[in-house]
């Protein structure tokens, strides 16, 4: 009996009460003097998964994408997302209500200045604004005679009755043959990250958590503690947490290395450190406007930066990189058996996109070691495939029929953490579908090939994975890749490939390798493995160089493949490839996904 356990599929969004609840909250801006109000879709770390309590968007709008910026003024709202949700949107609002708008094509702070009325006075919430942020729509207004106001609270949280209450998931500490080093010996490296400052505050939870070694269940699918942290260069880490979500084992673990505090205490001891006249250093994508202003008023120096920790977090050890491989055996073993289940379940016309991913939840909860899936699985048959962030819910919910079937899923062990996607074939393979397919794969192996010097940054890879169907006159609006944690955050930063990914690959970075195509209204195709940057060793060669180790094992689907637009050395890739699946996976399943496998990974 197949079923979920880490996932729901019911409707979350829902635009029916967006009417009245705008209508509330253009009454409440009134109240105040205020002539708008910014609602991005964040909580105060700036987090992807954010706790029921900060989901304010979705509750005024009713979109449910994990990225989305909505503009409210008295007459007019926009509602601003990427490339990744630009179909989801439309679906999920009241376009009477709110214009959905691509922010690649126009910026929020942009809009508000073409369309706010001068001396207009608009509100946001400092929490959950960086000060980067609350920058750009300063500067974006410049002459237009509209002023930003900060607001000591959100006024939606007064009008969302039913607003849950803030997480208190329970801390555990992380076992430290997962973490490969001590939070004491990585609190030492961080100080070395702060450059003559005073002490740094740590807004990014799974920074936090990396560095102290502890790991929570606050938010959906990630293992994080939502916290604060302040690392002076002197004496012992203070840690800003609700005591609640420590037991007294955790507590007494954590007090030998740091001071214990509840999050009220972090604005007067900000206070006082500005009082002091001290220098402290902020996270330039993380930390609320409202601790940095909070510095700045009482005297300090803030100074934005990245978090100290954001680089050596990305930069994997040995026993974190052990863990992952291990952990993408299992998952590799748990997918295949998936893969094989539905190549002969998916024909007989009974599957639905639920039923696959409760198939797919059940094959890898199976293994013993599951700890959550690390984020919704996106089960998407025909046209839902064209979306790339599409989550299938019971309104949604389509029969798999003859035609594409993508599923992109991953995974949270102990040891790991997992992201994969596959694209199949229920029935014969036209060709258009082939060539769109292969295009893909082409991509996926020339990042997988790649070599490249020291100092190369994700940017300077994206083409690699566009060529192909540049060539055609095809793209994709995602980046190729981001970074992806130890038994953390399944997207992490600084490391991606993207024309957005300006860091230096660094040895010991995960990335996923993931070009895609999507055609509105048909399908579309995503090809995803999760690498290692590593070194490479070139004989005659001058510079220091890297490559990537694939670490994902599970086949794709050569019944997709045209082998006629392939050249001799992605054949050749591709082979081995599936070679090294076959032969670390076979003794991980059962007979019946043996066969299967081997005629899955078949030399072309």
């Amino acid at each position: 009996m197949f079923e979920a356990k880490f996932q729901t599929f019911a409707d979350a969004s829902s635009s029916s009460d967006s009417a009245a609840r705008l209508a509330s909250l253009r009454q409440e801006l009134k109240r105040q003097g205020l002539d708008g109000f910014l609602v991005p879709r964040a909580d105060a770390h700036q987090n992807e998964y954010v706790p029921k309590c900060a989901e304010r968007l979705a509750w005024l709008t009713g979109f449910t994408g994990s990225a989305g910026f909505a503009v409210v003024l008295e007459k007019q709202a926009a509602i601003f997302v990427d490339g990744r949700y630009v179909i989801q949107v439309r679906q999920e609002i009241d376009e009477k209500l709110f214009r959905p708008l691509d922010i690649a094509e126009i910026s929020p702070a942009n809009w508000l200045a073409d369309h706010a009325h001068h001396g207009a006075r608009i509100g946001y919430d400092p929490w959950v604004h960086t000060s980067g942020q609350t920058e750009r729509f300063a500067k974006a207004l410049e002459g237009k005679e509209v002023t930003l106001v900060p607001l000591d609270a959100n006024p939606i949280d007064a009008l969302w009755s039913e607003r849950p209450g803030e997480p208190v998931g329970a801390v555990v500490i992380h076992p430290p043959r997962y973490a490969g080093e001590s939070a004491a010996a990585k609190i030492r490296k961080l100080r070395d990250g702060l450059k003559g400052a005073d002490a740094a505050l740590m807004s990014d939870p799974h920074a936090i958590c990396w560095a102290f070694n502890i790991r929570g269940s606050d938010v959906a699918h990630t293992p994080i503690a939502l916290a604060f942290a302040l690392l002076p260069k002197d004496g012992a880490p203070r840690l800003y947490i609700d005591d609640a979500k420590l037991d007294a084992k955790t507590r007494a673990a954590l007090e030998k290395f740091l001071t214990l505090h509840e999050p009220s205490a972090l604005i007067d001891d900000l206070t006082e450190a500005g009082r002091r006249g001290e220098t402290v250093m902020f996270d330039t994508v993380t930390a609320p406007a409202k601790l940095v202003e909070t510095l700045r008023a009482a005297g300090g120096k803030p100074r934005l930066a990245d978090d100290p920790a954001s680089l050596p977090k990305a930069i994997k050890n040995k026993a974190e990189l052990a863990g992952a491989r291990e952990a993408h055996i299992r998952d590799g073993a748990a997918l295949t058996r998936f893969l094989a289940w539905f190549a002969e379940a998916a024909p007989r016309g009974r599957l639905t996109e639920i039923s696959a991913a409760e198939a797919l939840e059940t094959f890898r909860r199976e293994n013993g070691d599951l700890r959550d899936i690390s984020f919704p699985t996106i089960s998407a048959f025909g046209a839902h495939a064209a979306i790339p962030h599409y989550r299938v819910t019971e309104k949604s919910n389509l029969k798999i029929g003859r035609g594409v079937y993508l599923v992109d899923s991953g995974a949270q062990y102990l040891d790991g953490t997992t992201d994969v996607t596959r694209t199949v074939c229920v029935g014969r393979a036209s060709k258009q579908l082939r060539e769109h397919f292969t295009r893909v794969l082409k991509g996926h192996i020339a990042i997988a090939r790649a070599v490249f010097p020291k100092g190369v940054s994700g940017a300077q890879l994206d083409a690699f994975a566009r060529r192909y169907l540049w060539e055609a006159g095809l793209d994709f609006d995602h980046g190729t890749g981001h970074g992806v944690g130890a038994y953390l955050s399944v997207h992490e930063g600084p490391q991606r490939i993207s024309k957005l990914g300006t860091t230096p690959l660094v040895p010991g970075m995960i990335l996923s390798n993931e070009p895609g195509y999507y055609r509105a209204g048909e399908y579309g195709i995503r090809l995803e493995n999760l690498v290692i940057v590593e070194r490479r060793e070139i004989k005659g060669g001058e510079r220091e160089m890297y490559g990537f180790e694939t670490i994902t094992l599970a086949p794709f689907d050569l019944n997709c493949v045209e082998p006629k637009l392939l050249a001799p050395e992605e054949i050749g890739w591709l082979n081995a490839y599936h070679a090294h699946v076959r032969k670390t996976l076979l003794p991980l399943v059962d007979a019946k996904t043996r066969k299967w496998l081997r005629e899955a990974t078949r030399a072309i």
